[in-house]
């Protein structure tokens, strides 16, 4: 393991800091979380990754469009 591996609570600011972007935005993904797994595999340099997880249609369009504003769409 390298020492730019994230660890669980690098992960974990990580997912509040975008909770807390999101919510600028007034959007809520509901399941956005640590994804563990990735901590648990050992072939190779731990990736930490973020789970998104699942939105309804209108949460996906909201996210959409303000990404869209933020690209200058």
């Amino acid at each position: 393991m390298s020492d730019h591996s994230p660890t669980p609570y690098d992960v974990t600011l990580c997912v509040e800091e975008l909770r807390a972007a999101l919510a600028l935005h007034g959007i809520t993904l509901p399941s956005l979380t640590l994804h563990l797994p990735s901590f648990a595999a050992r072939y190779g340099e731990t990736t930490g990754l973020v789970a998104l997880g699942n939105c309804n249609m209108t949460t996906a369009r909201a996210l959409a469009a303000v990404l869209r504003k933020a690209a200058g769409e």
